[in-house]
């Protein structure tokens, strides 16, 4: 039988077993039961009808999160030539090429997102063991491989994260720290909403959203009402 802490078990019981809560709801009541002594990040859990195992059922996506992440993102940049300034000039934490490739060979992952222009994309091949299980990998559908440095590293350092489900269909998602007002969270929630269902995959059938869940990093799993997160409207 798992064992929860003293606090967690207090924390827990405040939390009705059989209601699906608002979004609303949610926020507010992970935000009054924290009460470790950090500034918790609040994630959304969401279950989907999806079978990554098959190429049409698979969901890898970015979405700009409105109000931001509430962290300091370390971008790194791997490119040459006249885009080592360009990166440097849009507020790339680390910038460099073959050097960069090899200190990161050498165990350098101090960055939050790596982000590569196509033309060294054959050179940092060598770093997907290493790059790979991290998530760090420079991809095109995750917008880490591009020409637009400037535009990638303002967008990243200012909300922009990727997502994708697991293997079993799940997707864990960031939404902001849980010292953001409830109506920002909501509204990061609500762009998350937006994009999964803007970007659902060709091969989905049937229910698409299974069930949603909100947590703070130390507190419970409170589960949401879909419909009514769907139905809402952010100004």
């Amino acid at each position: 039988m798992r064992k929860h802490s003293r606090r967690f078990s207090n924390v827990i019981q405040k939390i009705d077993k059989h209601k699906l809560y608002s979004h609303y709801e949610a926020l507010n009541l992970l935000k009054e039961l924290s009460t470790v002594n950090f500034v918790e990040t609040l994630e959304a859990h969401i279950a989907l009808g999806l079978d990554p195992k098959y190429a049409d059922q698979q969901l890898r996506a970015t979405v700009i999160l409105p109000k931001g992440t509430g962290k300091n993102v370390r971008v790194a940049v791997i490119t040459k030539g006249d885009k080592i300034n360009e990166a440097l000039s849009a507020g790339a934490d680390i910038v460099g090429s073959e050097d960069l490739i090899e200190e990161i060979v050498q165990g350098r992952l101090d960055f939050d997102k790596l982000i590569a222009t196509p033309d060294v994309m054959l050179l940092i091949a060598k770093l997907g063991r290493v790059l790979g299980p991290r998530g760090l990998m420079p991809s095109p559908k995750a917008g880490t491989v591009t020409m637009e440095l400037s535009n990638a590293v303002s967008e990243f350092k200012s909300g922009k994260l990727e997502y994708r489900v697991d293997r079993t269909g799940i997707l864990h998602v960031p939404l902001g720290k849980l010292s953001f007002t409830v109506d920002d969270l909501n509204i990061n929630l609500k762009a998350i909403q937006d994009s999964v269902d803007k970007n659902r995959p060709s091969g989905s059938k049937g229910k698409y959203w299974k069930s949603c869940y909100l947590s703070s990093t130390m507190g419970p799993s409170i589960p949401i009402n879909i419909s009514i997160l769907r139905d809402s409207k952010v100004e």
